[in-house]
């Protein structure tokens, strides 16, 4: 049974919700904050918010105030600078909602996630538990990715994916992701001859389409990312939105503005597709004919004697990739064993428990 709204004009009732707004939706072309598009972003949803509806605030931005805080002029490349500019923008940027917020008579609560808390069983049961008591506190959670801790190898990479996973989290009725485009379009936006996509009723729709992955100078994000984000939220069974800041009000009045994406899954498939899209991978284990066989026949966990070779290093409950004989990706799961230790056991029969188990592994072909 499928669950999220049904339609646009629920929106304005839905009890909880999860919205997302981008660096480009924040900062001037400088890097600085746009101190306007906040009052504008946190009196709108204040508005939603006395009307009984509860939400998520997942924030891009923070690595942007830290720029322009730091007299940068573009946005770092390395990991040591990204998480600089980070740890001293999220402070600026959370005094920012808090000033806002609190004008409204409304609490926040800073959260901060890795890819970790999302992936492994405890931590997203933890972060659960912890957003969901925040919501019935009244307190508005304010989400990033938590750059000070993270790597480049086990990171969300952009704040697109971890809303959609914070909707899953939070059981929201529908997710709205902001950008600086009023909607998702057959093909570049000022291109001539590209339209408005105002409906998708399903990904395959957009096979045929042009859609560009670049983002703005102080982001990680473009288009691609939120139709991998709203790909994500319509499998777990959450409704997507993706519209301009400029038009959150009437996004959240139920206007047909944007580009809406009707829910297509259930929650069943919920813990597969965290496992699927939660991460970058941490390495491959290269399998022969017979383990894929074995794994596409369904129900199977995944056993040394059918890895030929291990590609990178990993510990115990990283995501890896799980490729067949001819370099295609079969499947990806997380580890089981350490990759030093999945390299002395490949190819061996009865090497213990398995390399990847079946509640840790979701098929990418079948």
């Amino acid at each position: 049974m499928k669950w999220g709204l049904a339609n646009r004009s629920l929106v304005p009732s839905a009890p909880k919700f999860v919205v997302k707004v981008g660096s480009s939706s924040l900062t001037l072309p400088d890097g600085t904050l746009n101190h306007e598009q906040l009052n504008i972003l946190s009196d709108t949803l204040a508005e939603a918010y006395s009307r009984d509806q509860r939400f998520a605030l997942v924030s891009s931005g923070a690595v942007a105030a830290g720029v322009g805080s730091l007299g940068m002029t573009s946005r770092p490349t390395d990991m040591a600078g990204l998480q600089a500019a980070s740890m001293v923008g999220q402070t600026k940027l959370m005094a920012e909602y808090s000033e806002r917020f609190n004008a409204h008579n409304i609490s926040i609560g800073q959260v901060l996630l890795t890819a970790d808390d999302v992936i492994r069983r405890n931590h997203y049961r933890n972060a659960r538990l912890a957003l969901d008591r925040l919501l019935t506190m009244g307190i508005v959670p304010i989400v990033n990715e938590n750059d000070a801790v993270a790597t480049s190898e086990l990171r969300l990479g952009d704040n697109d994916r971890l809303a959609a996973l914070i909707a899953h989290l939070i059981d929201a009725d529908f997710l709205l992701l902001l950008t600086d485009v009023d909607a998702l379009y057959s093909g570049p936006p000022k291109e001539p001859g590209s339209r408005r996509i105002p409906f998708v009723g399903d990904m395959s729709e957009l096979q045929n389409y042009s859609i560009t992955g670049r983002g703005s100078s102080f982001g990680t994000g473009g288009m691609a990312t939120k139709v991998t984000a709203a790909r994500m939220a319509t499998a777990f069974g959450i409704p997507t939105i993706v519209t301009s800041a400029d038009n959150l009000g009437r996004a959240l009045a139920g206007e047909p503005v944007g580009t809406w994406f009707a829910a297509t899954g259930t929650k069943s498939n919920a813990r597969a597709l965290w496992i699927a899209h939660a991460a970058q991978s941490s390495g491959q284990l290269r399998l022969d004919a017979g383990a894929v066989a074995a794994l596409e026949s369904g129900g199977n966990s995944l056993l040394a004697v059918g890895v030929t070779d291990v590609v990178g290093t990993f510990d115990p409950g990283d995501p890896i990739d799980i490729i067949g004989p001819d370099g295609n990706l079969v499947a990806r799961g997380l580890a089981g064993w350490d990759s030093e230790r999945l390299r002395a056991s490949a190819g061996v029969a009865g090497a213990g428990r398995p390399a990847v188990h079946v509640d840790d592994m979701v098929l990418m072909r079948h």
